[in-house]
Protein backbone atom coordinates (compact mmCIF):
# COMPACT_ATOMS: atom_id res chain seq x y z
CA UNK A 1 0.00 0.00 0.00
CA UNK A 2 1.54 3.29 -1.15
CA UNK A 3 1.02 6.99 -0.62
CA UNK A 4 0.12 9.10 -3.68
CA UNK A 5 3.83 9.98 -3.86
CA UNK A 6 4.75 6.31 -4.17
CA UNK A 7 6.08 5.96 -0.62
CA UNK A 8 5.51 2.93 1.59
CA UNK A 9 2.35 2.98 3.67
CA UNK A 10 1.40 -0.65 4.22
CA UNK A 11 2.42 -4.28 3.70
CA UNK A 12 -0.68 -6.34 4.38
CA UNK A 13 -1.84 -9.93 4.32
CA UNK A 14 -5.39 -10.24 2.97
CA UNK A 15 -7.47 -13.30 3.87
CA UNK A 16 -10.77 -14.12 2.19
CA UNK A 17 -13.13 -15.58 4.80
CA UNK A 18 -16.13 -15.66 2.47
CA UNK A 19 -17.36 -13.90 -0.67
CA UNK A 20 -18.06 -10.62 1.14
CA UNK A 21 -15.83 -10.81 4.20
CA UNK A 22 -12.09 -10.24 4.22
CA UNK A 23 -9.63 -9.93 7.08
CA UNK A 24 -6.52 -7.80 6.67
CA UNK A 25 -3.46 -8.39 8.85
CA UNK A 26 -0.85 -5.66 9.19
CA UNK A 27 1.70 -4.22 11.58
CA UNK A 28 0.10 -3.08 14.83
CA UNK A 29 2.57 -0.21 14.98
CA UNK A 30 1.25 1.09 11.64
CA UNK A 31 -2.48 0.71 12.25
CA UNK A 32 -3.15 4.45 12.56
CA UNK A 33 -1.44 4.98 9.20
CA UNK A 34 -3.64 2.28 7.73
CA UNK A 35 -6.79 3.77 9.29
CA UNK A 36 -6.10 7.16 7.71
CA UNK A 37 -5.45 5.54 4.33
CA UNK A 38 -8.64 3.45 4.43
CA UNK A 39 -10.82 6.36 5.55
CA UNK A 40 -9.45 8.55 2.78
CA UNK A 41 -9.47 6.13 -0.14
CA UNK A 42 -11.97 3.30 0.40
CA UNK A 43 -15.28 3.57 -1.50
CA UNK A 44 -17.91 4.94 0.88
CA UNK A 45 -20.86 2.93 -0.46
CA UNK A 46 -19.58 -0.51 -1.34
CA UNK A 47 -17.01 -1.22 1.37
CA UNK A 48 -17.42 -1.27 5.13
CA UNK A 49 -14.26 -1.59 7.18
CA UNK A 50 -13.56 -1.75 10.90
CA UNK A 51 -10.37 -1.98 12.91
CA UNK A 52 -10.74 -5.24 14.84
CA UNK A 53 -7.47 -5.06 16.78
CA UNK A 54 -9.31 -4.84 20.12
CA UNK A 55 -11.71 -7.63 19.17
CA UNK A 56 -9.08 -10.32 18.60
CA UNK A 57 -6.05 -11.38 20.58
CA UNK A 58 -3.40 -13.46 18.87
CA UNK A 59 -1.01 -16.25 19.78
CA UNK A 60 1.62 -17.57 17.38
CA UNK A 61 3.10 -21.06 17.47
CA UNK A 62 6.23 -21.77 15.43
CA UNK A 63 8.81 -24.45 14.89
CA UNK A 64 9.17 -27.88 13.30
CA UNK A 65 6.65 -29.41 15.76
CA UNK A 66 4.05 -26.66 15.49
CA UNK A 67 1.84 -28.66 13.10
CA UNK A 68 1.95 -31.69 15.37
CA UNK A 69 0.90 -29.53 18.31
CA UNK A 70 -1.82 -27.75 16.33
CA UNK A 71 -3.28 -31.05 15.08
CA UNK A 72 -3.93 -32.05 18.69
CA UNK A 73 -5.98 -28.96 19.52
CA UNK A 74 -7.60 -28.00 16.19
CA UNK A 75 -10.91 -29.40 14.94
CA UNK A 76 -9.83 -29.27 11.28
CA UNK A 77 -7.24 -31.13 9.24
CA UNK A 78 -4.09 -29.00 9.34
CA UNK A 79 -1.86 -31.22 7.20
CA UNK A 80 0.22 -29.44 4.57
CA UNK A 81 -2.10 -30.68 1.82
CA UNK A 82 -5.29 -29.54 3.58
CA UNK A 83 -3.94 -26.29 5.04
CA UNK A 84 -1.30 -24.75 2.83
CA UNK A 85 1.14 -21.93 3.48
CA UNK A 86 -0.79 -18.62 3.71
CA UNK A 87 -4.17 -20.36 4.06
CA UNK A 88 -6.68 -18.87 6.50
CA UNK A 89 -9.86 -20.33 7.95
CA UNK A 90 -12.41 -19.91 10.68
CA UNK A 91 -12.29 -22.97 12.93
CA UNK A 92 -11.96 -24.09 16.56
CA UNK A 93 -8.57 -24.29 18.25
CA UNK A 94 -8.23 -25.41 21.85
CA UNK A 95 -11.99 -25.71 22.03
CA UNK A 96 -12.63 -22.01 21.26
CA UNK A 97 -13.69 -20.26 18.01
CA UNK A 98 -10.65 -18.92 16.19
CA UNK A 99 -9.29 -17.53 12.95
CA UNK A 100 -6.31 -19.68 12.01
CA UNK A 101 -3.68 -18.23 9.71
CA UNK A 102 -0.77 -20.30 8.38
CA UNK A 103 1.95 -17.68 8.27
CA UNK A 104 5.09 -17.06 10.27
CA UNK A 105 7.46 -14.19 10.98
CA UNK A 106 9.91 -16.57 12.66
CA UNK A 107 11.16 -18.23 9.48
CA UNK A 108 9.91 -21.62 10.67
CA UNK A 109 6.72 -23.54 10.02
CA UNK A 110 4.19 -21.56 12.02
CA UNK A 111 0.65 -20.41 12.63
CA UNK A 112 -1.15 -17.36 13.98
CA UNK A 113 -4.31 -18.00 16.01
CA UNK A 114 -6.76 -15.14 16.63
CA UNK A 115 -9.53 -15.39 19.23
CA UNK A 116 -11.84 -13.08 21.15
CA UNK A 117 -10.15 -11.75 24.32
CA UNK A 118 -12.24 -13.91 26.66
CA UNK A 119 -10.97 -17.06 24.92
CA UNK A 120 -7.25 -16.27 24.90
CA UNK A 121 -6.47 -17.77 28.32
CA UNK A 122 -8.25 -21.02 27.42
CA UNK A 123 -6.35 -21.18 24.13
CA UNK A 124 -3.03 -20.58 25.88
CA UNK A 125 -3.74 -23.25 28.49
CA UNK A 126 -4.50 -25.82 25.78
CA UNK A 127 -1.32 -24.91 23.87
CA UNK A 128 0.72 -25.16 27.05
CA UNK A 129 -0.85 -28.48 28.08
CA UNK A 130 -0.47 -30.26 24.75
CA UNK A 131 2.88 -28.66 24.04
CA UNK A 132 4.62 -30.45 26.91
CA UNK A 133 5.35 -33.56 24.86
CA UNK A 134 7.04 -31.37 22.24
CA UNK A 135 9.18 -29.49 24.81
CA UNK A 136 7.25 -26.29 24.16
CA UNK A 137 9.11 -23.06 24.97
CA UNK A 138 7.63 -19.59 25.09
CA UNK A 139 9.02 -16.81 22.92
CA UNK A 140 8.04 -13.18 22.62
CA UNK A 141 8.38 -10.09 20.48
CA UNK A 142 12.09 -9.57 21.14
CA UNK A 143 12.89 -13.13 20.10
CA UNK A 144 10.78 -12.65 16.98
CA UNK A 145 12.64 -9.46 16.11
CA UNK A 146 15.92 -11.37 16.38
CA UNK A 147 14.69 -14.30 14.30
CA UNK A 148 13.59 -12.08 11.41
CA UNK A 149 17.16 -10.75 11.08
CA UNK A 150 18.29 -14.16 9.84
CA UNK A 151 15.62 -14.03 7.12
CA UNK A 152 16.47 -10.53 5.81
CA UNK A 153 13.00 -9.34 6.83
CA UNK A 154 12.49 -5.66 7.56
CA UNK A 155 10.25 -4.33 10.32
CA UNK A 156 7.55 -1.70 10.04
CA UNK A 157 8.26 1.77 11.46
CA UNK A 158 11.98 0.89 11.32
CA UNK A 159 13.04 -0.45 7.91
CA UNK A 160 9.64 0.04 6.28
CA UNK A 161 8.10 3.50 6.61
CA UNK A 162 6.95 6.41 4.39
CA UNK A 163 10.51 7.73 4.11
CA UNK A 164 11.21 5.01 1.55
CA UNK A 165 9.74 3.74 -1.71
CA UNK A 166 8.61 0.24 -2.62
CA UNK A 167 11.60 -0.23 -4.93
CA UNK A 168 14.07 0.94 -2.29
CA UNK A 169 12.68 -1.49 0.27
CA UNK A 170 12.41 -4.43 -2.11
CA UNK A 171 8.65 -4.68 -1.52
CA UNK A 172 8.06 -3.85 -5.18
CA UNK A 173 8.46 -7.61 -5.69
CA UNK A 174 4.86 -7.91 -4.49
CA UNK A 175 3.42 -5.26 -6.82
CA UNK A 176 1.29 -6.20 -9.81
CA UNK A 177 2.17 -3.40 -12.20
CA UNK A 178 -0.68 -4.33 -14.53
CA UNK A 179 -3.20 -3.07 -11.98
CA UNK A 180 -4.14 0.52 -11.22
CA UNK A 181 -3.40 1.63 -7.67
CA UNK A 182 -2.69 4.74 -5.63
CA UNK A 183 0.89 5.92 -6.08
CA UNK A 184 1.52 3.87 -9.24
CA UNK A 185 2.72 6.75 -11.41
CA UNK A 186 5.15 7.99 -8.80
CA UNK A 187 6.38 4.47 -8.04
CA UNK A 188 7.08 3.79 -11.73
CA UNK A 189 9.10 7.00 -11.98
CA UNK A 190 11.22 6.15 -8.94
CA UNK A 191 14.86 6.58 -9.97
CA UNK A 192 16.40 6.21 -6.52
CA UNK A 193 19.54 4.07 -6.35
CA UNK A 194 19.03 3.36 -2.65
CA UNK A 195 18.29 -0.22 -1.63
CA UNK A 196 17.64 -1.83 1.72
CA UNK A 197 20.83 -3.77 2.40
CA UNK A 198 21.35 -6.36 5.18
CA UNK A 199 24.81 -6.36 6.74
CA UNK A 200 26.87 -8.58 9.01
CA UNK A 201 28.86 -6.44 11.44
CA UNK A 202 32.15 -7.91 12.59
CA UNK A 203 31.76 -7.47 16.34
CA UNK A 204 31.41 -9.87 19.22
CA UNK A 205 30.19 -7.75 22.08
CA UNK A 206 28.01 -4.92 20.78
CA UNK A 207 25.12 -4.50 18.32
CA UNK A 208 23.44 -1.59 16.60
CA UNK A 209 20.14 -0.12 17.75
CA UNK A 210 19.34 2.27 14.88
CA UNK A 211 20.57 5.51 13.27
CA UNK A 212 24.25 4.54 13.47
CA UNK A 213 26.28 5.86 10.54
CA UNK A 214 27.32 3.55 7.70
CA UNK A 215 30.59 4.64 6.10
CA UNK A 216 32.81 3.74 3.19
CA UNK A 217 36.21 5.16 3.78
CA UNK A 218 35.60 8.57 5.30
CA UNK A 219 32.26 9.08 3.51
CA UNK A 220 28.87 8.49 5.10
CA UNK A 221 26.76 6.38 2.71
CA UNK A 222 23.75 5.62 4.91
CA UNK A 223 22.45 4.97 8.39
CA UNK A 224 21.16 1.93 10.23
CA UNK A 225 17.38 1.47 10.28
CA UNK A 226 17.36 -1.59 12.57
CA UNK A 227 19.49 -4.49 13.72
CA UNK A 228 20.55 -6.75 16.53
CA UNK A 229 22.04 -10.16 17.29
CA UNK A 230 20.96 -13.18 15.25
CA UNK A 231 21.27 -15.97 17.79
CA UNK A 232 21.04 -19.06 15.57
CA UNK A 233 23.91 -18.00 13.31
CA UNK A 234 25.75 -16.02 16.02
CA UNK A 235 26.07 -12.90 13.89
CA UNK A 236 25.47 -9.22 14.50
CA UNK A 237 23.09 -8.06 11.75
CA UNK A 238 21.89 -4.64 10.62
CA UNK A 239 19.84 -3.04 7.85
CA UNK A 240 20.57 0.17 5.98
CA UNK A 241 19.41 1.96 2.82
CA UNK A 242 22.55 2.44 0.74
CA UNK A 243 23.13 3.90 -2.72
CA UNK A 244 23.96 0.94 -4.97
CA UNK A 245 26.68 2.97 -6.66
CA UNK A 246 28.52 3.05 -3.35
CA UNK A 247 28.59 -0.69 -2.68
CA UNK A 248 30.01 -2.42 -5.72
CA UNK A 249 32.04 -4.44 -3.18
CA UNK A 250 32.13 -5.03 0.58
CA UNK A 251 35.54 -3.46 0.84
CA UNK A 252 35.74 -0.51 3.19
CA UNK A 253 32.17 -0.58 4.55
CA UNK A 254 32.01 0.14 8.28
CA UNK A 255 29.42 0.99 10.91
CA UNK A 256 30.15 3.38 13.76
CA UNK A 257 28.87 2.19 17.15
CA UNK A 258 29.59 4.35 20.20
CA UNK A 259 32.52 5.99 18.46
CA UNK A 260 34.16 2.74 17.32
CA UNK A 261 34.24 1.48 13.73
CA UNK A 262 33.37 -2.08 12.77
CA UNK A 263 33.85 -3.73 9.38
CA UNK A 264 30.77 -5.03 7.55
CA UNK A 265 29.93 -7.53 4.85
CA UNK A 266 26.80 -7.56 2.71
CA UNK A 267 24.38 -10.46 3.20
CA UNK A 268 23.65 -11.91 -0.24
CA UNK A 269 20.84 -14.26 0.85
CA UNK A 270 19.07 -15.05 4.13
CA UNK A 271 21.41 -16.54 6.71
CA UNK A 272 18.83 -19.11 7.79
CA UNK A 273 16.92 -21.39 5.40
CA UNK A 274 17.44 -19.12 2.37
CA UNK A 275 14.96 -21.07 0.21
CA UNK A 276 12.15 -20.70 2.78
CA UNK A 277 11.38 -24.41 2.73
CA UNK A 278 10.96 -24.69 6.50
CA UNK A 279 8.00 -22.32 6.74
CA UNK A 280 6.46 -23.90 3.64
CA UNK A 281 7.02 -27.49 4.76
Amino acid sequence: MLTPKGKLYGDLTVACLNEEKFMIFGSGAAQEMHRRWFEKFLPKKDVIYKNRSDDFHGIAISGPNSRKLLSKICRDDVSDKAFKFRDTRETFVGGVPAILNRISFSGELGYEIYVAPQFQLKLFEEIELHGKEFSLKLYGARALMALRLEKNWGAWTLDFRPDFTAAESGLDTFINWDKDFIGKDSAQKDESKNKLVPLIIETNDIDVTYNEAVLKGDKSIGYITSGGFAHFVNKSVAFSYIDQNEIKSDKGIQVEINGDFFNCSIIKEPLYDPSGQKMRS
